[in-house]
């Protein structure tokens, strides 16, 4: 799987990650199944692993997950509290989950990023939080976003980005490269309302095997975007992702067959 210089942060990171959302809050009795969808994602060179305490259960599930396998992987989790106090505990039981530190704290939708910043920037300088971010779902809050990665407190943003939410390609894009910023996309399936695509073989031209193979490598052919973050209760479906983390890439005619694909649904 192909890596990138995630921004001017000095990481490396596979560019297919592994989302949680809908995904990891699951009870103890399907935590096998949890399990199991990490092994096969990381089989296929996934190492960054994205959740939320927006996500109920799955910062816990993940880190069970993980296992061993913690020292090798990108953490990438989130502050979702409106008090400090609450981002706070937050963050204490994240370094439960994840052995003690996080490669990337990113504040959630925005929610008090003010105050949070104060904060988690001593978080930083003290060792354990690697990196900072900010992350929002709906362009209305573009505006505001741009505004914190224009502030140079953080190195990395979170936005939808897919065939049909390609509002981020206006500033938030363009800005992140102008400013170093690592991009990480989320909702590279629409939350599924992409899913399950057009007839196999329709997708002959583009060189993939599936449709969700389709989607992710039109995706990651802006090299704008350091890494995708499908989630998946599926584990065929996790490693078959992660066949879509390398060249070739999408050169314009393949993306626009993608773009006229998804018009046609």
């Amino acid at each position: 799987m192909e890596e990138r210089a995630f921004g001017r942060s000095g990481l490396r990171v596979p560019v297919i990650g592994l989302g949680t959302w809908n995904t990891f809050d699951i009870d103890s009795r399907e935590e096998p199944a949890a399990e199991h969808v990490v092994t096969e994602a990381w089989g296929g060179g996934t190492r960054v692993v994205d959740s939320s305490p927006m996500y109920g259960r799955a910062e816990a599930v993940l880190g069970r997950a993980l296992s061993d396998r913690r020292e090798a992987a990108v953490v990438a989790t989130k502050v979702w509290a409106r008090s400090v106090s609450e981002g706070r505990r937050q963050l204490d039981a994240q370094m439960g989950f994840f052995g003690g530190r996080l490669e990337l704290e990113q504040i959630h939708n925005l929610v008090a990023w003010r105050e949070h910043l104060d904060w988690l920037e001593g978080e930083r300088e003290d060792g354990r939080i690697g990196l900072l971010g900010a992350t929002h779902y709906s362009p209305s809050a573009f505006t505001e976003l741009a505004e914190v990665m224009r502030s140079g407190r953080i190195q990395a943003v979170q936005v939808p980005y897919n065939p049909r939410e390609r509002e981020a390609e206006r500033d938030i894009l363009p800005l992140a490269e102008k400013l170093g910023l690592g991009v990480i996309a989320m909702r590279p399936f629409g939350e599924g309302a992409l899913l399950p695509g057009p007839a196999p073989a329709r997708l002959a031209p583009l060189g993939v095997s599936s449709w969700a193979q389709a989607l992710l490598k039109w995706t990651l052919s802006d090299r704008r975007i350091h890494v995708a973050i499908p989630a998946t209760r599926d584990p065929a479906h996790a490693r078959e992702n992660t066949e879509a983390g390398g060249p070739p890439w999408f050169g314009p005619d393949e993306r626009r067959l993608v773009e006229e694909l998804v018009a046609d649904r």
